[in-house]
């Protein structure tokens, strides 16, 4: 089974099926009817989806309610043949519990994949080498380099013991993380995360999986700087991280700048990953770099 995105990123094809989406909260919400629709062959896919609710009783408390682990689904405005109309929604998560509510052969091979992943994750949760070594292999079948890779798994290490260090001080809403990344990198670079995205010419996607190896370094630098901070000063609450994390931005923007003024080169940079690999770019400005010196 496969699938595409349009270059809108509305709609999903899929098995010639085209699902329809919404981006909504910083994530993609599918049209509930179009699943259906693809994987039963119904011809009355909001009927199905209620009878759906009847037969599974947890699934219908989810709808109704939802629970701490998972959103329920919302109505959404979406294109139709009529015009925009509002359509019941669901996430991923969503998406997923029901397709292991659909008694449909159409289904199975989702419902493998399912536990395929699943029995991954405990494997991951017994042994976390093995997450790490997933991680490597999924970017490097993107097209990344080996060196760039370490940098980037090592970076997301130094990222999750800055956000448990902001939980174990008081700091819980994923808001308050943004807005002190945001203080982080507008100390660092002189951006913040969503100016950083704009100058790459990034929407949706990951800033940090655009960026190139002395990018990704110093915004090590920023994050381990502000943990060091937080740890030395006891920062507690919101407005005393927010000062650690200007503080440890402001270590790393100082490097940056001392770094620019000997190389004569910006760090920040406006080159993205999205229409050529990060290998690939890596080893054209190899190329121009010989070039130049011959």
């Amino acid at each position: 089974m496969g699938y595409k995105m349009d270059k809108e990123n509305k709609i999903i094809v899929f098995e010639n099926m085209k699902i329809r989406r919404v981006w909504h909260n910083e994530e993609w919400w599918f049209v509930v009817n179009d699943i259906i629709e693809l994987l039963t062959d119904s011809n009355d896919p909001a009927q199905y989806f209620k009878r759906l609710k009847q037969r599974d009783k947890e699934l219908a408390k989810l709808m109704d309610k939802g629970r701490v682990q998972i959103v329920p689904p919302l109505m959404l405005e979406v294109e139709t043949a009529g015009g925009r109309q509002k359509m019941y929604c669901w996430n991923t998560e969503g998406i997923f519990r029901i397709i292991q509510s659909i008694p449909s052969k159409k289904a199975e091979p989702f419902k493998r994949w399912l536990a395929k992943v699943g029995y991954e994750r405990v494997q991951e949760i017994e042994n976390p080498e093995l997450a790490q070594e997933r991680m490597k292999e999924l970017y490097k079948k993107k097209g990344y380099s080996g060196d760039w890779i370490e940098k980037r798994v090592r970076g997301i290490a130094v990222r999750q013991e800055l956000t448990d260090e902001w939980e174990q001080r008081g700091i819980t809403r994923s808001l308050a993380f943004a807005i002190l990344t945001n203080e982080i990198s507008m100390a660092t670079f002189g951006k913040t995360v969503g100016e950083y995205k704009e100058f790459k010419g990034l929407k949706r996607e990951n800033l940090r999986d655009h960026m190139n190896d002395l990018e990704l370094i110093f915004t090590m630098l920023g994050e381990a700087s502000t943990t060091k901070i937080a740890r030395k000063k006891d920062a507690q609450g919101f407005e005393e991280n927010k000062k650690a994390a200007k503080e440890g931005g402001t270590v790393a923007g100082i490097a940056r700048r001392e770094l620019e003024i000997r190389s004569g080169e910006s760090v920040v940079a406006s080159d993205n990953y999205l229409e050529e690999p990060e290998r690939v770019k890596r080893l054209g400005k190899k190329r121009d770099e010989i070039d130049d010196k011959s």
